[in-house]
């Protein structure tokens, strides 16, 4: 069998080496021309995600700089400590969640599945595919093909090959939130060690975390009742507009915007709550393809591991493709449908007027203690892959 797959982030390597694990030939094809290792700015990988990649062989927490972060504290914006929550949970090996650059992970990742002998090819942007007896041909723009046997799309929340697989596939939908980040540097800032910070401001949510050698990670999520363009958030002057939106807040926020080292980022934050098809013929969808979660909940690129290993096993164990996809979407979409929903509802959290803000930091210390803790979460994050058991 040969697997043609669609993108080359985080969810195309880890299927690519996941497949060459289970004695498939794999190539991944990526839009861009070259690497892209700078690309976005940090992302959390869960320990569940990191146990999937473990599943694999692939142990990047180190290789990728990762900053440990087990502990999340959340603060109110007058500067109340509101109580904190695990960011996963310990793996029997100590491994924790790690926060990491995304293109650094993306580079480590790709790295690791070329020394395995997996294949890239650049300047491959998705035109169309078509079926051809049992397998699939793959058209890009430039005007080349691929044949193979199954397509994987890894290809993204605004995924090619779910639009070609499915035209009625539901659009990105937006979650009200846009997130706004950098890197800063503010003399002598305590490193945050093992911990991330969140604050409830009064207008706007702003997490951030110290490394030791001085850089912050932060970002900003603002709520907005309309959808923005990607024009307007270009055009924007974040800096000025973020000292506004906390200028009542912690005076540290400002300390750390203003020490920016570097541009300032904005996206909008879209997910997927359901995808009504996931699968179809010699083609199928992982990660945010399918299923796109906001960030509130730091499991996309751990979402996108867990799928790429289960697929990779069901191709497997199991008689055809088409047997392999369909205990393939068996096994993941409550999952991970359930873990879209829970982001999205922690990112209508972040933002509140001010009679629901008081209410808010009166109880977060309640709740966090009764409904935050590993127990709670432990369908999250201790979900773990045997990869020695069949999926037949």
């Amino acid at each position: 069998m040969k697997a043609l797959i669609i993108g080359g982030g985080v969810g195309g390597p880890t299927m690519a080496m996941a497949l060459r694990q289970a004695g498939i030939e794999s190539v991944v094809y990526e839009a861009y021309e070259t690497p892209s290792d700078y690309t976005g700015l940090f992302l959390n990988t869960a320990s569940n995600g990191l146990d999937a990649l473990r599943a694999i062989g692939v142990d990047v927490a180190g290789r990728a700089d990762g900053f440990p972060m087990p502990r999340m504290v959340m603060w109110s914006g007058s500067g109340k400590r509101l109580g904190e929550v695990a960011n996963g949970v310990r793996l029997p090996d100590g491994t924790v969640s790690v926060c990491v650059k995304r293109g650094l992970l993306q580079k480590v990742l790709r790295e690791e599945a070329v020394s395995r002998g997996i294949r890239y090819e650049y300047g491959k942007r998705l035109e169309s595919y078509r079926t051809v007896g049992g397998g699939v041909i793959a058209e890009f723009s430039d005007g080349s093909t691929a044949a193979g046997d199954v397509l994987i799309g890894a290809d993204g929340i605004h995924s090619r090959t779910r639009r070609i697989l499915d035209p009625a596939s539901p659009e990105p939908s937006f979650t009200g939130l846009v997130g706004v980040g950098g890197y800063s540097r503010v003399p002598g800032l305590a490193p945050t060690t093992g911990t991330q910070h969140f604050v409830f401001g009064r207008k706007a949510f702003f997490g951030y975390l110290v490394r030791e050698s001085g850089e912050i990670y932060w970002f900003a999520n603002i709520h907005s009742a309309t959808e923005p363009t990607r024009e307007s958030l270009a055009a924007e002057d974040w800096k000025r507009r973020l000292t506004e939106l906390f200028a009542d807040d912690l005076p540290l926020i400002n300390q750390i915007i203003a020490g920016g080292a570097g541009p300032i980022g904005a996206h909008l934050v879209h997910d997927i709550p359901t995808s009504a098809v996931w699968h179809r013929g010699p083609v199928a969808l992982i990660g945010d393809a399918v299923h796109a979660t906001s960030p509130s909940a730091g499991q996309g690129a751990s979402m996108a591991c867990e799928d790429a290993v289960v697929l990779a096993q069901c191709l497997r164990d199991l008689p055809d493709p088409a047997s392999a996809f369909a205990a393939y979407e068996s096994r993941r979409r409550e999952r991970t449908e359930k873990i879209v929903a829970y982001s999205r509802k922690l990112g209508t959290g972040k933002t509140a007027g001010p009679v629901a803000r008081v209410f808010r930091d009166l109880m977060m210390p309640v709740a966090l203690k009764v409904f935050a803790g590993e127990r709670s979460h432990a369908w999250m994050y201790t979900h773990h892959i045997d990869w020695e058991a069949s999926a037949a």
